[in-house]
């Protein structure tokens, strides 16, 4: 095997060879990998791979990496189309390589299309399309499988959630559904994946796991026949709308040995956590309030600005707002109060749920057409945690104290733009059982939510009667 690390002696270009090069970290290498390796190979005479060290990866936000270095190196040179394999452990290092070693031709997939074209100034840039349809192979070691997973539902989010899979290790997506004809053309010929509009149950066959990106009226169904067909499943928010079908769905997936979780992104950052260590730590006393606010102005015509029956400001937003009172309150409160502030057709444009605990209180608000501060506020008797808007994706807070000179500053671990490649590494985990004790949001507090979510539709519905008598 001919193998060099960053800063080796050159490796000189012969006259007439086309040379071609690629990087990746190729963990748990998989027909994917395979195919663009060959698809390299016949841009060119000469092929370079570039393999990714441990720490370079998780500098650039990849997570769950299983195998070391020199496994993946191994299984890039038993494919046969690698003439020589080097390290790649620096930011700027594709400039020096492409330089370095006379490269004619950089490709990598198309996840990335557009970000490497600063390249073009050196080399001709080609991004390979995705292999449609592929699963992972048995190049692969078997106890280390890959999830396979489904997308159901390509809507606004879809696209997002793909894009972070790539930064994750050990899953890998291989087809998504939705019945409308138009969204799932456009999705496949977008990103390559194979989506169907029909045989959801054939769907199914072909996945480990599925994603549940879905309209929210629709989650529950899609939950319950993806675990009762056996497969993970991770759903947005809100699961259900009733405190009894969450209870059913995680009992559900308990019986078939599944993984069931909720996909409320802020309970598994690593910021949050390290939010709600401190936050019990005691130093800022006894915890006697919380105030988590989450508002947004969305686009006309969104799903969160004219949906009256099943979306609107609390349904999209107020997941994120109960989450930290749930983990710091606990989910027995004494009393709840709900008050919203409503748009057309009924329709809630701002959302205050108050939470009223043993000599505590808490209070979670969710907008979408109304703006407001959308801070995290937990004040205890010792001093107050603040956590700057947008806390949901917390890269950083403040503890406070009497002494206003007198500021502790954190800050938190973040990749990615929306949180979402740490939900889906939690996700990998749970299914590979390596995740440990299960805490960082529990089914007994999805459940809580759930029952939230059934008394603030017990109002809705009754307002809505109301405006259809006037």
């Amino acid at each position: 095997m001919q193998i060099r690390s960053a800063g080796s002696k050159r490796s000189f270009k012969s006259k007439g060879m086309k040379k071609v090069i690629t990087y990746g970290s190729f963990d748990l290498f998989h027909k994917g990998h395979y195919e663009l390796l060959r698809r390299a190979k016949e841009l060119g005479d000469y092929l370079i791979v570039g393999v990714t060290t441990e720490h370079f990866d998780r500098m650039r936000g990849k997570l769950n990496l299983m195998d070391p270095i020199r496994v993946r190196m191994d299984n890039v040179w038993k494919t046969g189309f690698a003439d020589e394999i080097i390290v790649e452990d620096h930011d700027g290092q594709k400039v020096e390589d492409i330089q370095q070693y006379g490269i004619d031709v950089f490709t990598l997939g198309s996840d990335w299309v557009g970000r490497f074209d600063y390249l073009k100034e050196y080399c001709e840039v080609v991004y390979l399309p995705r292999t449609a349809g592929v699963s992972s192979s048995a190049l692969r070691d078997e106890k280390l499988k890959i999830v396979r997973l489904g997308i159901i539902g390509t809507g606004r989010i879809a696209p997002r959630f793909l894009k972070e899979t790539s930064y994750v290790s050990g899953i890998e997506v291989v087809g998504a559904y939705n019945p409308e004809a138009d969204s799932a053309k456009a999705f496949e010929d977008t990103y390559q994946v194979v989506t169907r509009t029909d045989d959801f149950e054939g769907f199914l066959s072909e996945v480990d796991a599925v994603y549940v990106a879905s309209p929210n009226e629709t989650h529950s169904e899609y939950v319950r026949s993806a675990i009762e067909a056996g497969k993970h499943v991770l759903c947005e928010k809100p699961m259900t709308f009733t405190y009894d079908e969450a209870v059913e769905l995680y009992k559900l997936a308990d019986k078939r040995d599944v993984v069931l979780m909720e996909g409320i992104r802020t309970a598994y950052l690593p910021g949050f956590q390290q939010l709600l260590s401190v936050a019990k730590s005691g130093v800022i006393g006894e915890i006697c309030d919380i105030e988590a606010c989450f508002t947004r102005i969305g686009a006309p015509g969104t799903r969160e600005m004219t949906d009256a029956k099943y979306s609107g400001a609390f349904l999209e937003y107020g997941s994120y707002t109960m989450l930290p009172i749930f983990k710091l309150m606990g989910k027995n409160y004494k009393n709840i109060e709900i008050e919203s502030v409503h748009g057309k057709n009924g329709i809630d444009i701002f959302t205050k749920v108050h939470f009223r605990y043993d000599n505590k209180v808490a209070t979670a608000v969710a907008g979408a057409g109304v703006k407001s501060e959308g801070q995290l506020v937990i004040s205890g008797t010792e001093g107050y945690i603040l956590a700057k808007s947008p806390w949901w994706l917390t890269k950083g807070f403040d503890v406070r104290f009497e002494d206003p000179n007198k500021v502790d500053h954190y800050e938190a671990t973040f990749q990615g733009e929306d949180g979402l490649r740490y939900e889906i590494a939690e996700f990998v985990r749970k299914i590979n059982g390596s995740a440990g004790a299960d805490y960082k949001l529990t089914a007994e507090e999805s459940i809580a939510m759930a029952d939230v979510v059934e008394k603030f539709m017990v109002k809705r519905r009754d307002l809505q009667r109301r405006l259809s008598c006037e």
